[in-house]
């Protein structure tokens, strides 16, 4: 059961780091291609006056879907340690306090799912459309949704592998 754990957690973090990695160079591009028209049109005073339509609105959900998607694949590496209450602990209960607190991130996780699930639909129902491109803010949020719930489900394997098992990673230490 714990190497099954595992492996759902690392295929779950493959897929999320897949997004966030596609999210990130679509910022860029968006964010290079932006910069680039702006300069063409002032470099040729405007006789060239092409422009990425919406690039503030893209960059901003692309910037969301990489953040969801960065937390989600790395929430088992992103806890930070306070040794001044476990410093004399054995690692095993060190590992279970850490599965205790992954239970926190479930619940954000479970939250920010539950609440961008009842914006999609919302928004579908009223036809809620982006300011700049038109796109239509229901598939946005039920993205946001998806990507959420990875992360509570990353939390719940690892919440599961700590309590449980006694498992945890190893602490950076400032690395």
């Amino acid at each position: 059961m714990k190497s099954a754990l595992y492996r759902a957690s690392h295929w779950l973090a493959l897929i999320c780091r897949l997004v966030a990695g596609i999210a990130l160079i679509g910022l860029l591009a968006v964010t290079i291609a932006d910069v680039s028209t702006r300069y063409l049109s002032r470099v040729t005073e405007g006789a060239i006056a092409l422009r990425v339509s919406g690039s503030v609105e893209l960059v901003s959900y692309l910037m969301l879907f990489s953040l969801l998607a960065a937390m989600a694949a790395n929430v088992e590496k992103s806890q930070v340690v306070v040794e001044a209450f476990s410093h004399g602990l054995p690692q095993a209960i060190k590992n279970r306090l850490q599965g205790l607190f992954f239970l926190g991130f479930m619940a954000l996780g479970l939250i920010l799912f539950v609440g961008l699930l009842d914006s999609a639909a919302a928004a579908s129902r009223h036809g809620e459309i982006t300011q700049d491109l038109r796109l239509p803010m229901g598939p946005i949020y039920q993205l946001a949704a998806v990507l959420s719930l990875l992360l509570g489900l990353r939390s719940f394997i690892h919440a599961v592998l700590g309590v449980v098992y006694a498992a945890g990673e190893e602490a950076t230490h400032g690395e």
